[in-house]
């Protein structure tokens, strides 16, 4: 992969095909993605505009990024649906690298696919590894100074630039007090995430225990098994108490 950096953002050329949808029809296809970590936790996918199957119809605004500079916005069309705002371009950009490109917001498109399978929330980091090891440590947690989870059978999941997540079995946990929520998340390498809010009679804890009922195939090993956010809780692992991580999360 080749690579440009300036200031804090990083490009590189990837080497996958990647396709976003927008009702059902095509808005780009290109065998030529360039990765650009706009922010450090990931990056996203700025195509090239010769591999746009979509008009792109300009807005007359402007957006300005320190780093990038200026990018004109285009409304995106595909028949008769508009994603308004959905897409900019760096043309002037004191990265050369993005003259030609365009970026699209990726909420703003229905469906996205590197190679033939669908991904979420944002690009594959080709630089984050997940690894899922079963273990025999003895995790504990504790929320407001109760003890809702004790286990010796973790499955501890390491994941580049993050903290490692200790899943734990449901029948180790106080699942009297969990209490399930509506809320759900999107992972690229794990999938989608159920929650719990925890009540331990001295407060409400929204939010703070996932589940990944049906984890993607490199995730399996974590199906149906319970994780804390550690930031927002007291772990003990083999009888140490482990310090809060710092963390987007946190």
């Amino acid at each position: 992969m080749q690579e440009n950096t300036r200031g804090t953002v990083r490009v590189e050329h990837g080497a996958k095909r990647v396709r976003c949808y927008l009702a059902g029809r095509l808005v780009a296809d290109t065998r030529h993605p360039v990765l650009v970590w706009e922010t450090p936790y990931y990056p996203a996918y700025y195509v090239p505009l010769a591999d746009v199957a979509a008009e792109l119809a300009p807005t007359g605004k402007t957006e300005h990024s320190p780093s990038r500079g200026d990018a004109e916005i285009f409304d995106v069309r595909v028949a008769d649906v508009t994603a308004e705002s959905a897409a900019k371009r760096y043309q002037h950009s004191p990265l050369e690298a993005l003259h030609d490109l365009v970026r699209f917001d990726w909420a703003a498109m229905d469906e996205w696919l590197e190679e033939d399978e669908p991904v979420y929330t944002h690009p594959r980091d080709p630089y984050k590894r997940v690894d899922i090891l079963a273990s025999s440590r003895h995790v504990r947690v504790e929320v407001d100074g109760m003890t809702v989870a004790d286990s010796v059978r973790p499955h501890i999941l390491f994941e580049t630039g993050l903290p490692p997540r200790y899943y734990l079995p449901l029948s180790d946990l106080r699942t009297e007090l969990l209490h399930p929520s509506d809320t759900q998340t999107h992972c690229p390498y794990k999938g989608t995430a159920s929650y719990w809010s925890v009540d331990t009679g001295q407060g409400v804890h929204t939010d703070l225990v996932w589940t990944y009922r049906a984890p993607l195939p490199e995730s399996q090993k974590i199906a149906g098994l319970a994780c804390f956010y550690d930031e927002k809780v007291d772990v003990y692992v083999d009888g140490e108490l482990q310090r809060r991580p710092r963390t987007p999360f946190s």
